[in-house]
Protein backbone atom coordinates (compact mmCIF):
# COMPACT_ATOMS: atom_id res chain seq x y z
CA UNK A 1 0.00 0.00 0.00
CA UNK A 2 2.62 2.47 0.39
CA UNK A 3 3.73 2.80 -3.20
CA UNK A 4 -0.10 3.00 -4.01
CA UNK A 5 -0.65 5.97 -1.26
CA UNK A 6 2.80 7.43 -3.34
CA UNK A 7 1.21 7.34 -6.53
CA UNK A 8 -2.03 8.62 -5.17
CA UNK A 9 -0.13 11.70 -3.05
CA UNK A 10 2.15 12.64 -6.76
CA UNK A 11 -1.19 12.02 -8.80
CA UNK A 12 -3.13 14.82 -6.13
CA UNK A 13 -0.24 16.89 -6.09
CA UNK A 14 -0.22 17.40 -9.93
CA UNK A 15 -4.09 17.84 -9.96
CA UNK A 16 -4.06 20.77 -7.04
CA UNK A 17 -0.95 22.23 -9.06
CA UNK A 18 -3.30 22.50 -12.29
CA UNK A 19 -6.41 23.81 -10.65
CA UNK A 20 -4.11 26.39 -9.08
CA UNK A 21 -2.31 27.22 -12.48
CA UNK A 22 -5.89 27.34 -14.21
CA UNK A 23 -6.82 29.81 -10.82
CA UNK A 24 -3.95 32.02 -11.56
CA UNK A 25 -4.52 32.50 -15.23
CA UNK A 26 -8.00 33.33 -14.65
CA UNK A 27 -7.52 35.73 -11.62
CA UNK A 28 -4.59 37.75 -14.08
CA UNK A 29 -6.73 37.33 -17.19
CA UNK A 30 -4.85 35.59 -19.07
CA UNK A 31 -7.06 32.94 -19.72
CA UNK A 32 -10.73 33.30 -20.76
CA UNK A 33 -13.42 31.66 -19.10
CA UNK A 34 -15.18 30.49 -21.65
CA UNK A 35 -12.80 27.98 -22.69
CA UNK A 36 -12.61 26.59 -19.69
CA UNK A 37 -16.34 26.55 -19.62
CA UNK A 38 -15.96 24.67 -22.85
CA UNK A 39 -13.16 21.85 -21.80
CA UNK A 40 -15.44 21.35 -18.75
CA UNK A 41 -18.63 20.78 -20.52
CA UNK A 42 -16.98 18.58 -23.77
CA UNK A 43 -15.57 16.08 -20.69
CA UNK A 44 -18.46 16.05 -18.90
CA UNK A 45 -21.27 15.50 -21.28
CA UNK A 46 -19.00 13.48 -23.95
CA UNK A 47 -19.84 9.77 -23.37
CA UNK A 48 -16.43 8.17 -22.98
CA UNK A 49 -14.83 10.87 -21.02
CA UNK A 50 -17.77 11.34 -18.45
CA UNK A 51 -17.33 7.50 -17.51
CA UNK A 52 -13.67 7.88 -17.03
CA UNK A 53 -14.10 10.85 -15.15
CA UNK A 54 -16.63 8.94 -12.87
CA UNK A 55 -14.84 5.92 -12.07
CA UNK A 56 -11.38 8.38 -11.67
CA UNK A 57 -13.62 10.55 -9.44
CA UNK A 58 -14.87 7.58 -7.22
CA UNK A 59 -11.01 6.11 -7.14
CA UNK A 60 -10.04 9.30 -5.65
CA UNK A 61 -13.24 9.60 -3.51
CA UNK A 62 -12.28 6.23 -1.49
CA UNK A 63 -8.37 7.24 -1.49
CA UNK A 64 -8.96 10.16 -0.01
CA UNK A 65 -11.57 8.29 2.72
CA UNK A 66 -9.16 6.06 3.52
CA UNK A 67 -6.18 8.78 3.77
CA UNK A 68 -8.22 10.80 6.12
CA UNK A 69 -10.13 8.35 8.16
CA UNK A 70 -7.56 5.07 8.23
CA UNK A 71 -3.65 5.46 8.98
CA UNK A 72 -1.41 4.01 7.33
CA UNK A 73 0.45 0.63 8.69
CA UNK A 74 4.34 2.73 8.32
CA UNK A 75 2.07 5.43 11.05
CA UNK A 76 0.87 2.68 13.14
CA UNK A 77 3.59 0.97 13.44
CA UNK A 78 6.14 4.21 13.94
CA UNK A 79 3.93 4.56 17.02
CA UNK A 80 4.24 1.10 18.12
CA UNK A 81 8.04 1.18 18.10
CA UNK A 82 8.78 2.77 21.53
CA UNK A 83 7.09 4.22 24.60
CA UNK A 84 6.40 8.34 24.65
CA UNK A 85 6.87 10.27 27.70
CA UNK A 86 5.36 14.03 28.02
CA UNK A 87 6.02 16.69 30.33
CA UNK A 88 5.25 20.29 29.71
CA UNK A 89 8.23 21.41 27.91
CA UNK A 90 7.71 18.11 25.01
CA UNK A 91 7.75 14.79 24.10
CA UNK A 92 10.05 11.93 24.11
CA UNK A 93 10.33 8.74 21.99
CA UNK A 94 11.59 6.32 23.56
CA UNK A 95 12.11 3.63 20.79
CA UNK A 96 12.39 -0.74 21.42
CA UNK A 97 16.04 -0.46 19.79
CA UNK A 98 16.95 1.75 22.39
CA UNK A 99 16.39 -0.32 24.85
CA UNK A 100 17.84 -3.34 23.60
CA UNK A 101 20.90 -1.33 23.14
CA UNK A 102 21.21 -0.29 26.99
CA UNK A 103 20.05 -4.05 27.63
CA UNK A 104 22.80 -4.92 25.53
CA UNK A 105 25.45 -2.73 27.15
CA UNK A 106 25.42 -3.85 30.49
CA UNK A 107 25.35 -7.87 29.52
CA UNK A 108 28.41 -7.49 27.77
CA UNK A 109 29.97 -5.87 30.74
CA UNK A 110 29.48 -9.26 32.44
CA UNK A 111 32.13 -11.89 32.49
CA UNK A 112 31.17 -15.15 31.88
CA UNK A 113 28.47 -14.07 29.55
CA UNK A 114 29.54 -15.21 25.81
CA UNK A 115 26.55 -14.08 23.83
CA UNK A 116 23.42 -12.67 24.42
CA UNK A 117 20.17 -11.89 22.49
CA UNK A 118 17.48 -9.67 23.91
CA UNK A 119 13.91 -9.29 23.23
CA UNK A 120 11.67 -6.11 24.26
CA UNK A 121 7.75 -5.70 24.83
CA UNK A 122 6.96 -2.20 25.83
CA UNK A 123 3.46 -1.86 28.17
CA UNK A 124 2.32 1.58 26.79
CA UNK A 125 -0.38 2.07 29.46
CA UNK A 126 1.81 1.44 32.64
CA UNK A 127 5.12 2.47 30.84
CA UNK A 128 6.67 -0.80 32.28
CA UNK A 129 9.35 -2.60 30.07
CA UNK A 130 9.22 -6.04 29.78
CA UNK A 131 12.79 -8.47 28.56
CA UNK A 132 13.53 -11.46 27.48
CA UNK A 133 17.22 -12.06 27.38
CA UNK A 134 18.74 -15.39 26.18
CA UNK A 135 22.70 -15.37 27.33
CA UNK A 136 25.12 -18.19 26.73
CA UNK A 137 27.15 -18.70 29.32
CA UNK A 138 30.85 -19.48 30.27
CA UNK A 139 31.34 -23.19 32.16
CA UNK A 140 32.12 -21.49 35.10
CA UNK A 141 29.69 -19.08 36.44
CA UNK A 142 27.69 -19.28 38.93
CA UNK A 143 24.41 -18.99 37.20
CA UNK A 144 21.77 -17.89 39.61
CA UNK A 145 24.39 -15.30 40.46
CA UNK A 146 24.96 -13.98 37.24
CA UNK A 147 21.35 -14.15 36.56
CA UNK A 148 20.38 -11.90 39.53
CA UNK A 149 23.36 -9.24 38.99
CA UNK A 150 22.26 -8.99 35.34
CA UNK A 151 18.64 -8.51 36.02
CA UNK A 152 19.50 -6.03 38.61
CA UNK A 153 21.71 -4.10 36.57
CA UNK A 154 19.52 -4.13 33.83
CA UNK A 155 16.57 -2.50 35.83
CA UNK A 156 19.40 0.08 37.40
CA UNK A 157 20.48 1.18 34.07
CA UNK A 158 17.00 1.58 32.46
CA UNK A 159 15.81 3.10 35.42
CA UNK A 160 18.77 6.02 35.58
CA UNK A 161 18.42 6.57 31.83
CA UNK A 162 14.60 6.43 30.59
CA UNK A 163 12.80 6.63 33.97
CA UNK A 164 10.70 3.51 32.45
CA UNK A 165 10.07 0.51 35.31
CA UNK A 166 11.15 -2.79 34.29
CA UNK A 167 8.48 -5.03 35.40
CA UNK A 168 9.79 -8.37 34.24
CA UNK A 169 13.56 -9.95 33.09
CA UNK A 170 12.75 -13.09 31.24
CA UNK A 171 16.86 -14.74 31.40
CA UNK A 172 16.61 -18.05 29.33
CA UNK A 173 20.32 -19.91 29.35
CA UNK A 174 20.39 -21.48 25.90
CA UNK A 175 23.92 -22.58 26.20
CA UNK A 176 27.45 -23.29 28.37
CA UNK A 177 29.72 -22.37 25.83
CA UNK A 178 32.94 -24.16 25.78
CA UNK A 179 36.40 -22.03 26.90
CA UNK A 180 38.28 -22.37 23.86
CA UNK A 181 41.83 -23.78 24.48
CA UNK A 182 44.55 -21.85 23.48
CA UNK A 183 47.24 -24.30 21.06
CA UNK A 184 50.28 -24.33 22.54
CA UNK A 185 53.35 -24.97 20.49
CA UNK A 186 56.71 -26.81 20.94
CA UNK A 187 59.54 -24.79 21.09
CA UNK A 188 62.26 -27.05 21.47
Amino acid sequence: MKVLEKITLVIFSIIILVISLINCLLVFNWLNIDIINNVVLDVITGETSSKVLLVVSIVFILLCIKNIFFMSKNQKDKKSEGILLENEDGRLLISIDTIQTLVNSVVIGFEGVKESLSSVILDKNNNNVKINLNISVLPNVVIKELSYNIQTKIKETIKKSTDLDVKEIEINVINIAKIQEETKTDVE
